[in-house]
């Protein structure tokens, strides 16, 4: 019980403890111990085994249903481990009461207490088991999907995997505004012609690593195109993405990176557009990318936050100062 408990939390990212552990089985194995071969007591080990399920699997659902997880099925799972959990407590006050039939085997196999037992643990039991099954699936489809959906040399999502998720999450969230950022790793080409393209894969790499430190869980990043990445901020408006934006701009530029010489600098240029609800994606995605070509024409390294330039304009005296 304790190893499928702390399976079913691993899954999810958490973990009873080792002491929990411990006490749990120290616990339980000490009573069932002692009402055997000390004061041989059937009432008490009975209690004994179904409260202690009960306390461990009421224990694992809580700390799961922490993890705040907001999967359909890590909710259906929570419900799942909840209910099989309460369910000892009842049935085993129910059915046995404060006495146990003693007169034989054959009349504890045929008292209520038994029959209800079977037949609890055939209904929770196997709804559980269903339960952890189609959670195991739908991991496994997760991962799968994921790895579609993930540019395999940067980590983060790409194109497809982009859109997808920011098409969820602006479905699910119809009320909130966003800024949809583009950003764009300057002369990249270069880099490759001249450091050849295992340089060119690492500043690709180390600016996906930089792009997803710099935001929150529930913002996406994706590699839209070869250089070409592209943000997208829930609950921001211009003004913080701008400053990420620039924040991000020193970042890269500060950075080192494998294959390129001491001093070799990379640059990248950003352009915004704000995401406000019922516009489309399409709608947001022309006017960053217009922007971003005005970073471009700007001379590069800067970020264009309106059509008139001036954020570009912002970035070109604070590279100059």
């Amino acid at each position: 019980m304790l190893i499928a408990c702390e399976a079913i939390l691993r899954r999810s990212g958490a973990t009873l403890g080792w002491r929990l552990h411990a006490i749990s089985f120290l616990g339980i194995m000490l009573l069932l111990w002692y009402f055997f071969y000390v004061e041989r007591n059937l009432l008490a080990r009975v209690y004994t085994q179904n409260f202690g399920y009960g306390l461990v699997l009421l224990v694992t659902a809580i700390v799961m249903g922490r993890t705040r997880s907001r999967r359909t099925i890590d909710r259906v799972l929570v419900w799942s481990l909840l209910l099989f959990a309460v369910h000892f407590f009842p049935r085993t006050l129910f059915t046995i009461g404060f006495s146990a039939p003693q007169s034989s085997p054959e009349a504890f196999g045929a008292s209520a207490f038994w029959k209800m037992l079977q037949l609890s643990l055939g209904v929770f039991g196997a709804g559980l088991a269903l339960t952890v099954l189609a959670a195991t699936l739908t991991d496994a489809m997760d991962g799968l999907r994921d790895e579609r959906d993930k540019d395999g040399l940067t980590g983060v999502l790409n194109r497809r995997g982009f859109e997808e998720r920011t098409s969820r999450l602006r479905g699910r969230r119809r009320t909130d505004d966003g800024v949809l950022i583009l950003c764009d790793l300057d002369r990249f080409k270069q880099i490759n012609d001249t450091y050849g393209h295992s340089a060119g894969d690492a500043v690709l790499k180390a600016f996906g690593f930089i792009l997803q430190g710099a935001v929150r869980e529930h913002d996406i990043v994706g590699r839209i195109g070869g250089e070409e990445f592209a943000l997208l901020l829930s609950d921001t408006d211009i003004f913080g993405a701008r400053e990420l934006s620039s924040r991000l701009r020193q970042e890269i530029k500060k950075a080192r990176f494998a294959f390129l010489p001491e001093g070799r600098h990379i640059t990248a240029s950003f352009g915004i557009a704000e995401w406000h609800r019922g516009s489309s994606y399409r709608d947001a995605f022309s006017v960053a990318d217009r922007r971003l070509y005005a970073a471009k024409r700007s001379g590069r390294d800067s970020v264009v936050a309106t059509d008139d330039g001036a954020g570009a304009e912002i970035d070109r005296a604070d590279r100059v100062g």
